[in-house]
């Protein structure tokens, strides 16, 4: 399986103060695959983690022990997500999401780890709707 994994989940997996701490972590503790993500996406948990120099540590590791690969943009991709932001512009939809979105486009990957279900059940990878976990 491979999934796009949003800012929330990420954020939970490490702060357990969280309120999806414990769903998030159940989660990833049993799942087999594939993560991928965004420099976007890392960018905003690094900031909701500035609490802790130890959590923002925890969640670079992340990506420096493979456990979440980080897709770089590209002028192309860069295209694709100014198209998606204007195309949902009246949800609005986020930089960070849209990195996401072109993710799922580009390597055919239509699971999102999320906690941001309205909108993500709202985006679309060609025809096919995002499925959101956790749930």
């Amino acid at each position: 399986m491979r999934v796009v994994m949003d800012t929330g989940p990420w954020v939970a997996l490490i702060d357990r103060s969280e309120d999806r701490h414990a769903k998030c972590r159940e989660w990833f503790e049993q799942f087999y695959g594939e993560i991928y993500s965004s420099e976007a996406v890392l960018t905003e948990v690094l900031y909701l983690l500035s609490f802790s120099s130890l959590a923002q540590s925890a969640a670079l590791d992340f990506v420096l022990k493979g456990a979440v690969t980080l897709v770089p943009s590209s002028i192309e991709s860069l295209k694709a997500v100014k198209r998606l932001m204007k195309k949902y512009e009246d949800l609005p939809m986020d930089f960070a999401d849209a990195t996401l979105v072109t993710i799922g486009q580009d390597l055919g990957i239509f699971d999102a780890v999320t906690l941001d279900k309205k909108h993500f059940s709202i985006y679309r990878v060609g025809r096919k709707s995002f499925s959101v976990i956790p749930d």
